[in-house]
């Protein structure tokens, strides 16, 4: 629920651990975890959908096709329609999708978030299409990606409506290079998926200073998420040794991103 009519209105906004096929949600957005010994899931989308294997393969089945074999530390872009997916034993993984009308309503653990739409966000269609290879399953392999030159920590991807950020880096991030910063017409969800994360939060100031609030710094460990909504100034750190893995995630794709050659597989696409 809004706060406030102003510009600079936020909602309330909390990290939600993802237990085994748990969903959360932004706006135009739905991320699953995937997670089961032996367990196999089925997804049924109307746009592409992102599947994401950070550390161990799946068998991954496009459609009435024959199921493939996929290495871990990959991504596939999957085409739309229906896809199942079985991880590997003792496996995780994730998918995201900019429609899922295959779920149940209100099934998202933060569904109520959502009661009413904000309006200052940016519909998923507006996007992109794909220019090649439509309809076959894409593998990425995130070690074969090269990271922007002055963000060696971030690797990026898209798909006809969605995009995301794989932020992997070892031991504590810098506390001095920290980047707060907020967003005027989308959301940006944050799934940590191994290491310990501190999202920091700061409403802006309106004119109304009953509105203000203090600042919030939020823990986050693996298997949780965040969807930072609009005018909500943001970083998160990552607290403590050891690999830390934070997937961002938005809808439509990030245009800036794109625009300056950062995200590796835009040359499948062109604005829709």
């Amino acid at each position: 629920m809004m706060t406030s009519t102003t510009d600079t209105a936020v909602r309330d906004t909390a990290v939600y651990d993802l237990t085994p096929g748990a969903v959360a949600r932004g706006q135009n957005f739905f991320v699953q975890w995937l997670e089961g010994e032996g367990k196999t899931f089925d997804a049924h989308s109307a746009r592409e959908m992102l599947l994401l294997l950070p550390e161990h393969g799946a068998e991954v089945r496009v459609g009435n096709g024959v199921a493939q074999t996929v290495s871990g530390r990959s991504v596939c872009v999957l085409p739309a329609g229906d896809v199942t997916v079985r991880p590997e034993a003792g496996g995780r993984a994730v998918l995201i999708a900019s429609s899922r009308d295959d779920l149940a309503p209100g099934v998202a653990c933060n569904e109520n978030d959502y009661a009413s739409p904000d309006a200052r966000i940016v519909g998923s269609e507006a996007g992109y299409r794909r220019t090649h290879g439509n309809g076959e399953l894409q593998v990425i392999a995130i070690d074969d990606i090269r990271p922007p030159a002055d963000k060696p920590r971030l690797k990026m991807l898209q798909t006809d409506t969605l995009s995301i950020n794989w932020v992997e880096y070892q031991d504590a991030r810098d506390r001095s290079k920290l980047s707060p910063h907020s967003h005027t017409d989308f959301e940006q969800g944050s799934l940590a998926i191994e290491g310990h994360f501190v999202h920091h939060l700061r409403v802006q100031w309106g004119a109304d200073a009953n509105q203000w609030r203090d600042d919030q710094h939020l823990e986050a460990g693996p298997a949780s998420m965040i969807t930072v909504p609009v005018q909500l100034i943001h970083t998160t750190e990552g607290v403590g040794e050891g690999r830390h893995l934070l997937i961002d995630v938005f809808s439509p794709p990030r245009k800036d991103f794109i625009d300056k050659g950062w995200v590796s597989n835009s040359a499948d696409y062109t604005r829709a």
